[in-house]
Parts: C-alpha cells; sequence; structure tokens
C-alpha cells in the first residue's frame, strides 16, 4: 500500500482529496493535515510515501515544505494540488523533487490517472537494458491527456469564469459572473460552484434589503 498525505487547508478540499485517494487501491491516507509545519511533524513520526500538497497553506508555502523534506532526509515523493498556474513556479517545483503537478480544480479521473502513473513508476525495477527502457519507465509519470471536466463543462469557460473573478476584488454573484462572461446565470452558478466545491472561491451570503441573500463568489489566494 501506497501511504499518502494530504495536505490541503481548506477542508472541504482536504475532504475530497481524502475521498479520492481511498477510492483507489494499492492507496491509503495516512493522515490530513493543513499547515506545512503539521505536514513536516507528520512526516517525521509517520511512514507516509506521498504527499498531496497545497502550495499556498497559512504558515508556509509548499516549494519550502519540500526543501524542508529533502534536508531531513526523508524518502518521501510529493505531487503538488495546487492552483499556481506561474511555470517559474512550477519550474521551481521540479528542482525541489516534485514528480507531479496537478492544477486545481480538478476532477477525480486526473487525479486517479496520476496516482495510477505513480504506483506504476513506484512499481517498476531490476536492472533496464537501454536507454528506450529508462525513457519509458520517466514516462509513465507524464500524461499528454488532460482528463475531462465534468459532463457539460468546458475548460474555456471555466477560464473564464476564474479570469472574471480573479478581476473583481469583492467577489462576483452568479448574474454578475454570467455577464462578464456572456452566460447564462445558470451556466455561471454551476461554474462557480464547481469552483467553490474544489477550494479555489468562496462563498459569502450577501443581505439586500429584502427577501433571501444573494451569494456571492470570492475567488481565493493562490
Amino acid at each position: 500500500m501506497i501511504r499518502v498525505l494530504v495536505v490541503e487547508d481548506e477542508p472541504v478540499a482536504a475532504e475530497a482529496h481524502r475521498l479520492y485517494v481511498e477510492r483507489l487501491p494499492g492507496f491509503e491516507v495516512a493522515g490530513v493535515v493543513h499547515s506545512g509545519g503539521e505536514a513536516l511533524r507528520f512526516c517525521e513520526r509517520e511512514p507516509v510515501d506521498l504527499v498531496l500538497l497545497d502550495f499556498y497553506l497559512p504558515d508556509t508555502h509548499g516549494l519550502a515544505v519540500c526543501r524542508s523534506l529533502r534536508a531531513a532526509g526523508l524518502p518521501i515523493d510529493v505531487i503538488a494540488v495546487t492552483s499556481a498556474r506561474d511555470l517559474a513556479l512550477v519550474k521551481a517545483a521540479v528542482s525541489v523533487g516534485v514528480v507531479q503537478y496537478l492544477l486545481k480544480p480538478f476532477t477525480f479521473a486526473s487525479l486517479r490517472d496520476k496516482l495510477e502513473r505513480y504506483a506504476s513508476f513506484r512499481e517498476a525495477s531490476g536492472e533496464v537494458t537501454g536507454q528506450a527502457e529508462i525513457d519509458r519507465a520517466l514516462g509513465t509519470l507524464r500524461t499528454t491527456e488532460a482528463a475531462p471536466l465534468p459532463k457539460g463543462m468546458s475548460a474555456e469557460t471555466l477560464d473564464a469564469i476564474t479570469d472574471a473573478l480573479a478581476g473583481a476584488g469583492e467577489g462576483l454573484s452568479a448574474g454578475g459572473a454570467a455577464s462578464a462572461i456572456g452566460a447564462s446565470r445558470v451556466t455561471a452558478r454551476r461554474y462557480l460552484e464547481y469552483l467553490a466545491d474544489n477550494g479555489l472561491a468562496q462563498r459569502e451570503p450577501r443581505y439586500g434589503q429584502v427577501g433571501r441573500p444573494e451569494v456571492w463568489y470570492r475567488l481565493k489566494p493562490g
């Protein structure tokens, strides 16, 4: 069994990641923590093979966690699970030993693909006969196909909604997001809820003069 530590400061996202890992044969959740300090202390006292690591933690950055794991000599692999899209950060992640990079928001199929490839890489053993076998072994960690979003959703619309939220410092309602991207209110709400369910946006009830409060959405940092 591959023992996985989930490191995620957003409780809803952490629970989702835990449930995802538990659905996969050959993997078990060693623990769930919500900060970099907790992650390091856990790894020092418990056996862990793989860390699913959010980069934007309340006490430190995920890259600092990776460096500390290496400095402590802990033979633990890391899969970055983050919304950070800066290629400089991706390169820095590779330099500190991150074996895979999974961009939020993601589906169960995306995580399953990453973990199954990681398991195949770990299982490879013995002596290779040539460069081609080395390339194939390393290639098991890589994929050129993105796992699909939930049925009826598109990456282009998701990016448009995310960009609209990023440009709205005070957040947006479903109606405001719909106007910003030229879509229906129902469509905008579906994408906003998807972002919120994956820990990338937070819901904020706003109370008007009469009636029920309207839900607004604000993009979370990182």
